[in-house]
């Protein structure tokens, strides 16, 4: 038995973590992993439940490890995600969820290549940078350049395979929901989840 990983990625500022957080209130099957970050925490953010916090050095000591499936710097922090646990939950049948940028999308692909992945797009280029000023905690220098990675990022759109643009949360969270619902029944996961229905179809 096996469970399926769920890839998100999406620009800063396009609505990702309230997806995500809404999303998990609505399906129980649904759990977070929880990425190791080098940045400081936000307001709210609490250790072991949004991240785990850690110094730059104990990052450095968990990649030369090897334990992480994937790491990558983004906006001057590093942030990794934990290879044995994420392949222990994936084993006991667990459906996890990794809130990742492109770069740690691909990374993750190449060890699970069956892993479902979703980008979430704003409704344009403006209302993107709205929401970013909306936020109020970075100047103008900091949001013009989170502004230019975040267009650097939804060039990689294509690589997803499921593309849902927030205009409306209502309408990108079905979407979402609907998603995550749909790759559970493709052919693989439910010979994984009924084995005993599909052995019996294919008996000589």
């Amino acid at each position: 038995m096996s469970g399926t990983l769920f890839i998100v990625s999406a620009p800063s500022g396009a609505g990702k973590t309230t997806l995500v957080r809404e999303l998990l209130t609505r399906d129980q099957r649904v759990h977070l992993s929880i990425s190791y970050t080098t940045r400081s925490p936000r307001q709210g953010e609490r250790d072991g439940r949004d991240y785990h916090f850690i110094s730059v050095a104990e990052f450095g000591s968990m990649r030369n490890r090897g334990d992480f499936l994937e790491s990558a710097e983004v906006h001057g922090n590093f942030y990794g995600t934990s290879r044995v646990w994420l392949e222990r939950e994936i084993a006991a049948g667990r459906d996890i969820l990794l809130e990742i940028d492109w770069q740690g999308a691909q990374q993750v692909r190449r060890f699970f290549p069956g892993a479902v992945s979703i980008f979430i797009l704003p409704p344009s280029l403006a209302e993107l940078e709205r929401r970013l000023r909306g936020r109020g905690t970075d100047d103008d220098e900091t949001i013009a350049r989170r502004h230019l990675a975040a267009l650097a990022e939804m060039r990689h759109v294509n690589e997803f395979e499921y593309v849902i643009i927030n205009n409306e949360l209502a309408e990108a969270l079905s979407d979402l929901v609907a998603a995550v619902h749909a790759s559970r029944l493709r052919l693989a996961p439910q010979q994984a989840r009924h084995p005993e229905l599909f052995s019996l179809l294919f008996q000589e």
